[in-house]
């Protein structure tokens, strides 16, 4: 089982031309709206590949709450643990332009009110996954990944935006996940390098960095990878790392190896970028068995 708790948000996707310039205006015909955040876009990537996840977070109590939870209902995902709270629910603004770069602008709303004691203590037993990313409270987090310490837990953190958690709390997850700025931010706080086998070094836990259309990094006890980006017609990149951490969670929590299921996550993310949006382009488990049985293994190097 695979216990999320995380951000919850709205998301507004304008499909523009080029992305703005400061003080810059560009038009585009249309705007789609979204389910999104980081913590329910990993739910729903890890539901699509299998597992069963239960979600905990929160949304207001405004007319973006239903709109923002539709796909995490439609995933068979459990809400039981949600909490819904005055004020607004998280929301995005999110700019793609026709190479399918972003920028995104969040409003944190509900998700830095949200709350990791709705979870008991039975959820967070040995034969649970815990996932969790950077877009709820701090200290929220780390008391999650204390508790989750304790009890037996495999424990995967995406430091995604990056922010500030006390090394102690580093250092007790299982696998920590990064992009190459996050990485980047981390070291220097550090006084390490950037590569996954310097965090790894400075750390002690498995380490991967994903690093866009060049793939990934990773070092851990199981061994160094590099793994070249699946070769896909990008369309969007937005909710590509989310669905490479939600995929790369699934996979360990059903018992892959770590190499098959970086493997795995690597491919499932590429399909991701093939479609546009955020929630919805996360691919099911199906696609990802199908990609996989056409995709040669020779893009992997074990060192």
């Amino acid at each position: 089982m695979i216990v999320c708790f995380g951000s919850i948000n709205l998301d507004l996707i304008f499909a523009l031309p080029r992305l703005p310039a400061p003080g810059q205006t560009v038009l585009c015909p249309g705007l789609k709206i979204e389910p999104g955040g980081k913590g329910a876009n990993q739910a729903v990537a890890a539901a699509r590949d299998g597992a069963e996840v239960v979600f905990a977070g929160a949304v207001g109590d405004d007319a973006l709450a239903d709109g923002a939870l539709a796909l995490l209902r439609a995933s068979g995902i459990d809400l039981s643990r949600l909490q819904r709270l005055p004020g607004g629910t998280g929301a995005a603004g999110i700019c793609v332009d026709p190479a399918g770069s972003n920028q995104i602008a969040v409003a944190a709303g509900a998700n830095l009110a949200a709350t990791q004691d709705t979870i008991e203590d039975a959820l967070l037993g040995r034969s649970s996954t815990v996932l969790l990313q950077f877009e709820c409270a701090a200290g929220q987090i780390a008391a999650l990944i204390a508790r989750a310490r304790a009890a037996g837990a495999r424990i995967v953190l995406n430091l995604a935006p990056a922010g500030v958690l006390p090394q102690a709390a580093l250092r007790a997850v299982d696998v920590l996940v990064l992009n190459e700025d996050e990485a980047a931010w981390l070291a220097t706080r550090l006084g390490s390098g950037s590569d996954a086998a310097s965090l790894h070094a400075a750390l002690g836990v498995d380490v991967v960095v994903t690093l866009g259309e060049r793939g990934l990094e990773a070092e851990g006890r199981a061994g160094r990878f590099r793994i070249d980006a699946w070769p896909a017609r990008v369309v969007d990149t937005t909710g590509a790392g989310d669905c490479f951490t939600g995929v790369l969670a699934a996979a360990l929590d059903r018992g892959l190896p770590f190499d098959a299921a970086l493997r795995r996550a690597n491919v499932a993310a590429g399909l991701c970028c093939g479609r546009p949006g955020t929630q919805g382009s996360m691919p099911s488990a199906p696609e990802t068995d199908a990609a996989l049985a056409a995709t040669p293994a020779s893009g992997l190097t074990i060192s």
